[in-house]
């Protein structure tokens, strides 16, 4: 079958020498994972490397055989250039970061289009804007909306926030947050990518950090500790 979509580029793996294997969230079919020939090779405009970098948006040409095997593009064009991201340490860290977040948290090859069109807007967002310190934070929030596992925020005058069940407790369990660290979290849930982004102090954000992958584990089978967070620590500290 011939498909003609977007495609965010979520990883990349080297097979042999000159070969790739792309994962991509496609807008029109969720996870899709392509092989991509000679790709260093340079001897084909449509497959370069430079294509595929994390959190890249394609527009792609593919044939889908839907056997559970890999799929082959036929066409590659950048949908969205990003002006900002290569450039900028801090924004390149954190998509290398946030690309990783999405490979372990993103698993079923099935559409959702609610979730690609957020990631694209944000993601142009982080492109066009300087003020940029909490973005991973909203990100990876944001996302449990489209997971199904965002926190219950109808109690949240209530001091601690419970991990397992995703809800604001009167009282301390042992999969809670303290009430410091519930307090952190409930300024992150009113966050938004235009408000202030000096909300946060470099500790606080190290925190919240913590508290989301911990919360991602809790919810999610498998999920692993991204291997960039300590190079987004440092960026930040």
């Amino acid at each position: 079958m011939l498909v003609k979509t977007k495609a965010i580029v979520i990883s990349t793996l080297k097979f042999q020498e000159k070969s790739l294997i792309v994962k991509c969230f496609t807008q029109s079919h969720g996870l899709k994972s392509y092989f991509v020939r000679d790709a260093f090779s340079g001897k084909k405009n449509n497959q370069k490397i430079a294509y595929f970098q994390p959190l890249s948006i394609l527009e792609i040409e593919a044939v889908h055989k839907n056997k559970g095997t890999l799929e082959h593009f036929k066409e590659i064009k950048t949908a969205i250039p990003f002006q900002t991201i290569p450039l900028d340490v801090v924004k390149s860290t954190m998509v290398l970061f946030l690309s990783e977040i999405l490979h372990h948290a993103i698993h079923e090859e099935e559409k959702n289009d609610d979730l690609f069109q957020y990631l694209e807007v944000a993601l142009q967002w982080l492109d066009t804007h300087n003020e940029t310190s909490n973005f991973h934070l909203i990100l990876m929030l944001e996302i449990t909306k489209f997971l199904g596992f965002y926190p219950d925020t109808s109690e949240m005058d209530l001091p601690f926030f419970e991990m397992k069940e995703g809800v604001f407790s009167l009282f301390q369990a042992i999969s809670s947050l303290s009430e410091h660290q519930s307090n952190l979290f409930k300024k992150l849930i009113a966050l938004r990518l235009d408000s202030d982004q000096k909300v946060f102090h470099v500790t606080e954000r190290q925190i919240l950090l913590k508290i989301l992958i911990e919360y991602y584990s809790y919810h999610l089978d498998g999920f692993k500790q991204p291997k960039s967070l300590d190079i987004l620590k440092e960026i930040f500290s």
